[in-house]
């Protein structure tokens, strides 16, 4: 009878284990909102990386299943500055939220750090809703995505790919192969793009030679603007290297990416089959962004009849990342509701 007992108590410790845990220790760059609980989950994609994510819910949780919503981004982000501020309030309008660190950065998995793969940064987004679908909590049916800046085009990369996701909101979105291959606007000549690739494979080859892997740039610090320096890299600057967002897991806000970071990013257009998603997008950008350019080009090639653009009016690029004024939470709301039914 007593070991009946220790069964059924560790098949419930199994299946709702995660509201015994203890919260997480607070270390975001956001406050913490008192009606939401947070706890630190790990999964793994099907690469093989183990991924680190920052699970919240309401803390006055329905006994019905949740719609549930994937939430990562900005690119060089950590799940402490952005990912982690929208989640957190998404849970509180009702919603199971997991923000998580893509592979190779934070607290994720990946021996090599700080680079980025158009192809395992897609499937990370795929791995979030693995995970999410085995919550007892989850309604695996009510499934969504949420992408900021550069992982709002790898989340519309998500879209295409994975039939599970009912809608997907991307934010400030950035198209990180385009700018790669292109430079901004499009300003990128083909002989230009070739001496970037014969500069990087020269890296490569000095990293093989050397057993060391060298560093892009990082953004500079507040002190080192200059008048030259462009609004928009003052903007980026404005958040990761002030308190504002500051963190020490970021790459935005420590060191720059592995130099030769971009070279897939180069070859592999991310937004190629965006025509194919049947499930709903609502792609947000500022009227001000350097970047609006990205959604509005995004958007044209979205099909169907659940697509929406919305462009803040005054807002640029890094306004979306923490003005809970400014970014628009109750039509993110409104629009994850009306499509997870």
């Amino acid at each position: 009878m007593k070991t009946a007992i220790i069964i059924a108590i560790v098949a419930i410790l199994g299946i709702f284990g995660y509201f015994l845990v203890a919260p997480n220790k607070w270390d975001k760059t956001f406050a913490k909102n008192p009606d939401v609980i947070s706890h630190k989950v790990h999964f793994t994609n099907r690469y093989g990386v183990e991924l680190i994510g920052d699970l919240y819910m309401p803390k006055n949780k329905p006994a019905d299943k949740m719609p549930a919503i994937a939430v990562s981004g900005p690119f060089g982000a950590v799940k402490e500055q952005v990912s982690g501020r929208y989640a957190q309030e998404m849970a509180s309008r009702g919603f199971i939220t997991l923000a998580f660190d893509p592979s190779f950065t934070g607290e994720s998995g990946g021996k090599i750090r700080d680079v980025a793969s158009p192809d395992i940064n897609t499937e990370d987004f795929s791995a979030a809703i693995d995970y999410l679908v085995t919550l007892p909590f989850v309604d695996e049916n009510k499934i969504g995505m949420i992408g900021i800046c550069g992982f709002g085009g790898f989340a519309l990369n998500a879209a295409a790919m994975d039939t599970r996701v009912r809608a997907t909101v991307t934010s400030t979105m950035y198209d990180m192969t385009r700018v790669s291959a292109h430079g901004y606007n499009d300003s990128m000549s083909a002989e230009e793009l070739y001496a970037v690739r014969v500069e990087m494979n020269n890296q490569r080859t000095a990293d093989a030679k050397s057993g060391k892997i060298a560093k892009s740039a990082p953004l500079p610090n507040p002190e080192d603007l200059t008048d030259d320096t462009p609004q928009f890299v003052r903007d980026y600057v404005n958040f990761y290297k002030t308190p504002l967002g500051y963190h020490k897991r970021s790459v935005g806000s420590q060191r720059g990416w592995n130099a030769t970071s971009n070279l897939s990013l180069i070859t592999m257009p991310i937004l190629e089959y965006a025509d194919t998603i049947k499930s709903a997008v609502l792609m947000i950008h500022g009227e001000n962004a350097h970047s609006r350019y990205f959604s509005e080009d995004a958007y044209k090639k979205l099909t169907g009849d659940n697509k929406e653009l919305l462009i803040i009016p005054g807002a640029n690029h890094t306004d979306l990342y923490y003005k809970m004024d400014v970014i628009p939470f109750d039509k993110i709301e409104s629009f994850m509701k009306a499509n997870m039914k």
